[in-house]
């Protein structure tokens, strides 16, 4: 008995250590040089160099256009008030007043911070016609935009969560 209970601790142990450094590598900038929340000069990076400051996750949804699955992100359904960056290269991209709530499963935003934040490109890979919607800084996938979406705009922005950072408004 003694032995199971080591061993179950053991493992729990190694799961929330693997956790926590998962979590760590998703949303940790240490080791990209291109990362920064003031920069908005345009980069031009290799896959290859993204690969190897990204973890797994980021690069497989940033640099690969995957997708994360619906309802799983750790931004579909917060309502803290505050700013939201790309994940890959710190640019601001969109402000927690034009989030909304959707039943899409992803986080969702009317509008853009600004309309540089973001660039468009045609998406047809499922075999339906969408609008990609990419950084406008360093060209990572984030996600893709409805005509679905709450006025003013009627736009709805779905974004990956792991696609982005989040820097909560301090309290004055």
């Amino acid at each position: 008995m003694k032995k199971i209970l080591i061993y179950c601790s053991v493992l729990l142990l190694t799961s929330l250590s693997s956790f926590a450094q998962n979590e760590k590598s998703d949303h940790g900038h240490e080791g990209n040089p291109w990362y920064s929340n003031t920069a908005t000069t345009k980069l031009n990076v290799s896959n290859e160099e993204w690969k190897k400051v990204l973890s797994p996750n980021l690069y497989a949804v940033a640099r690969e256009k995957d997708t994360e699955r619906a309802f799983t992100g750790k931004y579909w359904k917060s309502t803290t008030k505050g700013t939201y960056y790309c994940a890959v290269c710190g640019n601001l991209l969109f402000r927690s007043d034009a989030k909304f709530a959707s039943s899409c499963g992803w986080p969702s935003f009317f509008e853009p911070s600004r309309k540089a934040a973001v660039r468009y490109q045609a998406d047809d890979s499922v075999g339906d016609h969408r609008t990609e919607v990419l950084c406008g800084r360093c060209d990572s996938h984030l996600g893709h935009i409805f005509d679905d979406g709450p006025p003013p705009t009627h736009k709805r922005f779905c974004m990956n969560s792991v696609s982005l950072d989040f820097e909560p408004d301090s309290k004055k």
